[in-house]
């Protein structure tokens, strides 16, 4: 099972790829920067845009607006989310 640190590398990858970030590198993404709103400029229709990658990639649902506002909070709280999902799921 892949560590917290190494879904936050992947995770910065897939999100710059997913959303065409053409300006942004993986060391430009904090770990614990807001993702929403924050920096990168990701928005709500962006959001949409990872939730079906998240889905897609890591068979991991974020079915509620209450859950997506905690899970996109940085890409630690995503990471340790998709962990958590896995954890369970396995």
């Amino acid at each position: 099972m892949a560590t917290i640190e190494e879904i936050i590398g992947e995770l910065k990858v897939k999100i710059i790829a997913t959303l065409g970030l053409l300006d942004v590198t993986p060391a430009d993404i904090g770990d614990d920067d807001p993702l929403v709103g924050g920096d990168t400029g990701i928005d709500s229709i962006d959001v949409l845009e990872l939730v079906m990658m998240i889905e897609k990639d890591y068979g991991v649902k974020i079915d509620s607006k209450e859950l997506g506002i905690k899970v996109f909070a940085s890409v630690r709280a995503l990471a340790s989310h998709i962990a958590q999902a896995k954890k369970e799921g396995a």
